[in-house]
């Protein structure tokens, strides 16, 4: 089984640690994972914000790029869902079974205890894509159930959007924003000192927000939370 990272553009420009887990992860559970260097854009900010055309050649990169892969992995339900739902819009064929993070260790290895160690109080809030795009379902939350020492809570209105929504948030800020607070303020009413997400666009404005609300909501993707063992946490 050859499987390839698909870190995507913001995880490689502003969040590389979450590639650095799901390298970590994987490997831990027996997987070598490869990093294909010609990855590129996926295109899906082009395409959302109307641009096709310029879209098209970033989709068909991608299917060039992963082609001799059995799975491309991502830890960006966005993204994932950018392939798997516009990818044959545009008539892209043979793109290779890309999956979210959570998919392929829950559905193709089989794993929900990955050997994970997080003593903290954490709340998970399942982004619009991997809810409804992907339906990843609880996936994740069998996953972080399964870590030890993690006091998994409910999120209040989970199922309702963060606000950011990509370049939603640039052209409706006012509405990005309220929709954006009223999710720390959930999140901030379970306790919980982590607000989890398997999207690190979503965190990083849902993490600005909290900055800014003073609240001391810390955001972290859940792949850097399944990647943590207690050799790292008392190292």
């Amino acid at each position: 089984m050859r499987v390839a990272l698909f870190l995507t553009c913001v995880n490689d420009t502003l969040y590389p640690d979450t590639g650095r887990a799901v390298i970590s992860l994987l490997s831990r559970l027996g997987v070598d994972v490869e990093f294909p260097a010609g990855q590129t854009c996926c295109g899906q900010a082009h395409y959302n914000t109307g641009y096709r055309k310029q879209a098209e050649p970033l989709a068909r990169r991608y299917a060039e790029t992963f082609a001799e892969y059995d799975y491309v992995v991502t830890p960006s339900g966005s993204c994932g869902a950018m392939v798997r739902e516009i990818y044959p819009r545009m008539a892209v064929s043979d793109v290779p079974r890309t999956l979210e993070l959570t998919e392929f260790i829950v559905d193709v290895l089989g794993v929900t205890d990955v050997g994970a160690y997080f003593p903290h109080a954490v709340t998970y809030h399942p982004t619009c894509h991997g809810l409804r795009a992907l339906g990843l379902g609880d996936r994740p939350y069998r996953l972080l159930q399964a870590v030890e020492g993690l006091e998994l809570r409910e999120l209040p209105g989970a199922a309702e959007c963060c606000g950011f929504g990509g370049t939603f948030a640039v052209k409706n800020p006012d509405i990005s924003t309220a929709m954006g607070t009223d999710k720390v303020r959930a999140a901030v009413s379970t306790g919980a000192g982590v607000l989890c997400a398997a999207d690190n666009s979503c965190l990083m404005h849902l993490g600005g927000l909290a900055s800014r609300l003073k609240v001391g909501l810390r955001p972290v993707h859940i792949a850097e939370i399944l990647a943590s063992t207690r050799a790292e946490v008392f190292a």
